[in-house]
């Protein structure tokens, strides 16, 4: 036998080793809970035979007998929650194999060459990851059945990151995917299947116990009911995840004679995609979520993103060359629904949008963003820091044919200018800092209280880790059917109902942060109005201004001046370089 045939035998027979200790732990469980029913037993048949007779005999046999009953409907109440407790799944992207052949077919081969049971699906995720997923409880197979025709399988589902697709080549997925689908071997054996249902109930039930949506009888019979739960959940938890561990390794090591030179260079795209991936999110998805937009072609962004990064990037130098080979996106037949779809479901996961597009909550292709989400963040900030002015009884500059009309007097009154801004922060200093980001952030929460929130929120809880995932997707314990999209009719499904952010992407802003950047969106917008600049997206950075065309990356230092040490000059004197009419007043919201 090979040393990568030893080393899977090995990792096998330890996650075996570890899933009989799981399961031994469901074992003692039981017998304590036959325990009093046993000695009932016990003082039924001596009484029955005339043995142990006598007031105290019959006492304890009373008692013993009351107990085991309790007991016995507390185990079978336990059992019954533990059972129907619907398990956590991460909410995903569902493929048919109809919209995405080729795909199935390169896992099928996959699995082929590694002698293991191929997937039984395939789901992808808007995360830079891949895993296998148990979707055999009944409950999911309910919600499976409209797509399955009720063809129920065993295997789990293989869940891939949706960048990898649009970055990856073809040959450099097969590789990563090779230790994620030869998990599908060690998935299969009684063992360790059954002390994975195991595993998941305990924590579905866990999770039921704690949701706050239930009555207060409900309540207190599902917390004794939880406390249980979580008592056996710790007792197997270090055997369980040492079993996923062994299992892990035992799929490493049979994927070893697959693709395994390929692998150690598609390891090195797996991190650069989740650098690009991120930074996508935060700087650029982000800002349009806040806005009430959600960039419907975020796995396309993430490609320019990559092809940016690799571009600034010594390190990075040589990789844009792949882009001539095929990418693993063309082995799905419709990859702008995917991506689409993908993109709705990485808003409502690390932002919390809705499921389906509103009047506030629209998509934006990435040719609009810089007018309809860059712009328009722009001057609504602008507008909302004029406001909170407003509201602290600062004036207005007034200058000669520096206003608008607009008075319902008849009068006229001045139009918000930057030099107001600036003569109020550089006039009073930090005190005035202070109090213009309190009143800002004040006007940012009131805001988002009066925001309406998703349609329905879960609870959530993540799921065993599965060979290939380090760090599964959070996930959500309502699987729910699933909503069809429109785009390819029943070939793609959203699984999941409304999830609250399951993984925000930052923490809340502070008041200094926020009046930062509504000063830096007043100077924007100033440049916009009075010396003919315009709104540009950067694929790594966000929302940039772009003056003559280039993007200008010296304003954040005069505005930190201004905000943090009331000191107007650096950026008068950038603002006098660039053109730009710090008194002229702008156009907002």
């Amino acid at each position: 036998m090979s040393d990568s045939g030893v080393g899977e035998e090995i990792g096998a027979q330890g996650a075996r080793a570890r899933a009989l200790a799981v399961l031994r732990v469901r074992s003692r469980a039981a017998a304590v809970a036959l325990l009093p029913a046993a000695a009932a037993v016990v003082l039924l048949v001596g009484g029955a035979t005339g043995r142990l007779t006598g007031g105290s005999w019959d006492a304890a046999r009373w008692a013993v007998t009351g107990v085991a009953v309790v007991v016995l409907l507390c185990a079978a109440a336990v059992a019954a929650v533990i059972t129907r407790a619907r398990p956590a799944l991460s909410p995903t992207v569902e493929i048919a194999e109809r919209s995405a052949p080729d795909l199935y077919r390169l896992v099928r081969d996959l699995a082929d060459r590694l002698n293991v049971p191929a997937p039984s699906s395939i789901a992808l995720t808007p995360d830079c990851d891949s895993w296998l997923e148990d979707r055999t409880h009944p409950a999911h197979a309910r919600a499976d059945a409209p797509r399955t025709a009720g063809a129920a399988s065993a295997a789990p589902v293989l869940v891939i990151g949706s960048p990898f697709l649009w970055w990856m080549r073809v040959a450099e997925l097969r590789a990563v995917l090779a230790p994620v689908v030869a998990g599908t071997g060690p998935a299969a054996h009684p063992d360790i299947a059954a002390a994975r249902r195991f595993v998941r109930g305990l924590d579905a039930a866990v999770a039921l116990a704690g949701r706050r949506d239930l009555g207060l009888i409900r309540r207190a019979a599902l917390g004794l009911v939880g406390r249980i739960a979580r008592l056996m959940l710790r007792a197997c938890a270090e055997h369980a995840a040492l079993m996923e561990r062994g299992v892990a390794s035992a799929a490493s090591e049979r994927a070893q004679g697959v693709d395994y030179g390929l692998r150690i260079v598609a390891q090195e795209q797996v991190g650069l995609a989740y650098a690009g991936w991120d930074r996508l999110l935060t700087r650029v998805a982000l800002p349009a979520w806040r806005m009430g937009r959600w960039p419907s072609r975020l796995d396309v962004g993430v490609v320019s993103a990559l092809t940016e990064l690799s571009r600034r990037d010594r390190l990075a130098e040589g990789f844009t060359s792949r882009l001539g080979e095929r990418p693993a996106c063309d082995l799905l037949e419709e990859p702008g629904a995917v991506d689409e779809a993908a993109s709705l479901l990485a808003a409502r996961l690390f932002h919390g949008g809705p499921a389906v597009s509103g009047p506030d909550w629209s998509p934006v292709d990435w040719q609009q963003y810089p007018e309809e989400v860059v712009d328009r963040k722009w001057r609504t900030e602008a507008a909302r820091l004029h406001r909170v002015l407003d509201d602290m009884g600062v004036r207005r500059s007034a200058r000669p044919g520096d206003w608008t009309p607009g008075d319902p007097a008849g009068g006229a009154v001045p139009g918000p200018t930057l030099d107001r801004v600036m003569a109020h922060l550089a006039g009073q200093g930090e005190e005035a800092g202070d109090r213009l980001a309190a009143g800002i952030s004040a006007e940012v929460a009131r805001e988002e209280a009066e925001t309406p929130p998703p349609a329905s929120a879960t609870s959530n809880t993540p799921p065993s880790d599965m060979p290939g995932s380090s760090t599964p997707l959070p996930t959500t314990t309502d699987a729910t059917a699933p909503a069809t999209l429109d785009t390819t009719g029943d070939a793609l499904a959203l699984r999941g109902t409304d999830p609250l952010p399951l993984f925000p992407l930052m923490p809340p802003r502070t008041g200094r942060e926020l009046l930062a950047d509504h000063v830096t969106a007043m100077v924007c917008c100033a440049a916009v109005d009075t010396a003919g600049a315009a709104p540009g997206l950067d694929w790594l950075d966000g929302p940039a201004l772009l003056m003559d065309g280039k993007r200008r990356t010296d304003l954040a230092g005069g505005v930190l001046s201004l905000v943090e040490d009331g000191d107007g000059e650096p950026l008068r004197m950038w603002l006098a370089s660039t053109g730009v009419r710090p008194e002229k007043p702008v156009r907002l919201v």
